[in-house]
């Protein structure tokens, strides 16, 4: 089979490696699609592969079709969105051997394409019922407008959030934002986030912020960004291992409140992935845009590096197969 082989810092190569085999409780998956995550890039221009990595690897955004199971449930024939932990993702390769329980049946009512989109969705979702967060009637900042960052916006519109206020350096990525509900979209390559955030708001500030990048550059912003009494969800991955700036005296003294969140694909159910296919099946959220830069896997190398310098106007870089 043709998979995806991290081979050194910032270089993925496509090589041909055997299938892997079925265990019990696992099932062969045919990848159909696979998505370039904002955790992938990390990872591959992070660092060089502390060991040979296993084909596939780091990627954990697909959909496909079951060609063989050892997994009550599944049968050959049914098309799965997988969402296993990132350290455990393999879906940069034709095939892949996936536990069932990091595998959701999808239903044959919307493109497959369309419902690779409900990996990244699912997080999202996941991360705001986490949170027992006020919305209805509230200013709400986004820092960063990748696929994490307009589904934010999408998801916090439908909860009743009075005016999202968002930026990005995509001009892509924030007509995107927009037609998701965006009461404002600054481009902070050009302008000032803050000073346009504080413009809106009477120099307050949003009751909430959150911030769907992880960039030690955007990180001190989301405290700049919040309202006495404010709340903080840092969704976005941390750069590297190292300590972040952060202002104790100014958190302390406006009275913030923070919390961070990962692990959508430990939940029980997979309830947020699954509410996540709902949406995009029901026609709620128009994810066809994303669909920017679809990419053989042979040319899995381009892909990161469009990904990772947002190439091209780029929204959301894909693989097929």
């Amino acid at each position: 089979m043709k998979a995806a082989r991290w081979v050194d810092a910032g270089r993925m190569v496509c090589e041909d490696v055997p299938v892997p085999p079925v265990a019990e409780g696992e099932i062969l998956v045919r990848t159909a699609y696979a998505s370039v995550c904002g955790s992938d890039l990390h990872v591959v221009y992070g660092s060089a592969p502390p060991r040979p990595e296993a084909p596939g690897f780091p990627g954990h955004e697909s959909v496909g079709e079951v060609v063989e199971s050892r997994c009550p449930g599944f049968e050959p024939g049914d098309h799965v969105l997988t969402v296993p932990f990132a350290a455990d993702g393999r879906c940069l390769a034709e095939f892949q051997a996936i536990p069932g329980a990091a595998c959701l049946p999808l239903p044959d009512t919307a493109p497959l394409s369309h419902l690779l989109m409900a990996q990244q969705l699912g997080t999202v979702v996941y991360a705001l019922r986490c949170g027992p967060l006020d919305l209805v009637g509230k200013d709400i900042a986004v820092i960063g407008q990748g696929s994490a960052g307009a589904f934010f916006t999408f998801l916090l519109k439908r909860a009743g959030a009075a005016r999202v206020l968002v930026s990005d350096k995509s001009p892509a990525r924030l007509a995107y934002s927009r037609r998701l509900g965006a009461d404002l979209a600054v481009d902070a390559g050009r302008g000032d986030f803050r000073s346009a955030v504080l413009a809106v708001t009477g120099g307050r500030g949003t009751d909430l912020v959150v911030e769907a990048v992880g960039s030690r550059e955007t990180f001190p912003l989301s405290l700049e960004l919040a309202a006495p009494g404010g709340t903080l969800v840092w969704f976005g991955l941390p750069e590297g291992d190292d300590d972040y700036p952060f202002s104790f005296p100014q958190f302390f003294r406006r009275g913030l409140t923070a919390y961070s969140n990962f692990g959508a694909q430990g939940e029980p159910g997979l309830v947020s992935f699954r509410h996540a296919v709902r949406l995009i099946t029901d026609g709620a959220i128009d994810v066809a845009p994303l669909l920017s830069h679809m990419l053989p896997i042979e040319q899995v190398g381009e892909a990161f590096g469009i990904a990772r310098d947002r190439g091209d106007n780029a929204l959301k870089v894909s693989i097929k197969f």
